[in-house]
């Protein structure tokens, strides 16, 4: 810690600017290369990550220090607030309200299932393969980090789905109904375990794990310990979201109001990202609750405003153009410090059924759900199927159990096959699926049934 600090002090803000400059290039080019070879951009960037970190090989390389590293990874933090900022926005609460409870049970057992997975797997490798925990903090149960392997797998991402249900004409069928409303509910409740994982744990966020009820309580000279921390905590987080609830409304009424008088004024965008990092801040600062959630509920306040599609236009035009390669390089730089050991056979035989798990998991949770409110089997496997991509949140949740020091730097690699077979075999199998459909003409037929089918789970 000691020469890392002599080196920020010692380092030149223009020093960043080569790596940066090295990484948006790389991004841009390699994004579009795998655009056009049908893969996810997010996977061009993650390489281009990789290639510069190639730089830590060469002998006397002044481009990645200390001082540079840092320099991104601060970048970084911004770029994964806006990742969860615009999710936030872009998530529909009056369609989450409307939805009926066949989304609500495709989205629980899909979330269920994997999350029991990836939990059952990491408890089972550490308690009876021995799977080493060495990467946790002292005083944290080993348990927080068996599920919070499972808490990474709840993610979903149906960007690609939604583009090959397009294609198929299925969009707005029940199938492409079902798909698109499970997910939005997904997003909320993979959040949610975030940061209830995070908070109970006693996991690093950070390097603050203040908790403004325990301060209150503990400076009237009450002893908070054992079962009424965990109280205290559940309560302040419920306090986060009534005061979200109680300064919403008013945000909401004044963005609705710069929306009517400054229609498309660069100051409405500006003064909503300083409510999301304020939000961010205070969720982490004060209420022991992770930022990239306060940034998700800042997202959340300001989705029904009147100015929203311009808010959001505007903030993923600029996360997408510099904060965001900026955070998934620097994922992949830290790869080069997880030291994964192609010897650890334990280890490498975890990660590979991890991936399976994974798949698996999204597969048969949402596609028994789907079996439950009385889809038949060929439509149930396709929301299955559907729900098995994975993409940016994927990263992000795995990124933030990292710096917590909750889950081994090593599952990244493992983690970014899982996005890239899930973006591979979605597609494909979604067109089997559909292979003896009729085609596109079916949409009414299917719109009917969709509603019959609403009807037996509402």
């Amino acid at each position: 810690m000691t020469n890392l600090m002599t080196d920020l002090v010692t380092g030149s803000a223009f020093e960043v600017l080569l790596p940066v400059a090295l990484i948006l290039a790389l991004a841009k080019l390699l994004g579009i290369l795998f655009e056009k070879l049908k893969i996810p951009s997010v996977i061009g960037i993650l390489c281009a990550g990789l290639l510069v970190g190639l730089l830590t090989f060469i002998p006397g390389e002044t481009v990645l220090t200390p001082y540079t590293k840092q320099g991104i990874d601060i970048l970084a933090k911004f770029g994964v607030v806006f990742i969860l900022f615009t999710a936030g926005l872009e998530t529909n609460v009056k369609q989450i309200k409307a939805v009926g409870k066949s989304a609500i049970v495709i989205t629980s057992l899909g979330v269920i299932c994997p999350l029991v997975f990836g939990f059952l797997l990491a408890f089972l490798f550490r308690k009876y393969g021995g799977l080493s925990v060495d990467y946790l903090e002292q005083g944290i149960d080993p348990i927080w980090s068996d599920l919070y392997y499972g808490v990474i797998l709840t993610a979903t991402s149906v960007s690609i789905t939604v583009t090959t249900l397009k294609e198929l004409g299925k969009l707005n069928g029940k199938v492409g109904s079902a798909i698109i409303s499970a997910a939005i509910i997904d997003d909320v409740i993979g959040i949610v375990l975030l940061s209830l994982i995070l908070s109970f744990s006693g996991a690093s966020l950070a390097g603050t794990d203040f908790n403004l009820l325990i301060f209150l309580l503990e400076s009237m000279g009450a002893s908070i310990e054992g079962i009424w921390e965990i109280v205290c905590i559940i309560v302040n987080m419920g306090l986060f979201v009534l005061l979200s609830f109680a300064v919403g409304y008013g945000v909401r009424k004044l963005f609705n109001w710069l929306g009517e008088k400054y229609p498309h004024h660069i100051r409405i965008p500006i003064l909503s990202l300083a409510f999301c990092f304020l939000w961010a801040y205070l969720a982490q600062g004060f209420f022991q609750i992770a930022d990239i959630t306060g940034a998700y509920v800042a997202g959340l306040i300001l989705a029904p405003t009147r100015p929203k599609e311009y808010i959001d236009h505007r903030a993923e035009t600029t996360m997408n153009v510099f904060f965001v390669p900026i955070f998934f390089a620097s994922v992949a730089l830290k790869m080069y410090n997880a030291s994964l050991d192609f010897s650890d056979y334990l280890f490498l035989i975890f990660g590979f059924t991890y991936v399976i798990a994974a798949l698996l998991g999204k597969v048969i949770g949402a596609g028994s759900g789907a079996l439950l409110c009385r889809f038949n089997l060929k439509d149930s496997l396709s929301i299955g199927v559907g729900m098995m991509a994975r993409a940016e949140v994927v990263v992000v949740t795995a990124q933030t159990g990292i710096d917590a020091g909750l889950v081994n730097a090593g599952i990244m690699p493992f983690t970014l096959l899982i996005i890239l077979l899930s973006s591979f075999l979605t597609p494909i199998l979604l067109r089997l699926l559909s292979k003896n459909d009729e085609g596109r003409g079916r949409g009414n037929i299917l719109h009917k049934e969709e509603n019959q089918s609403s009807s037996i789970c509402s």
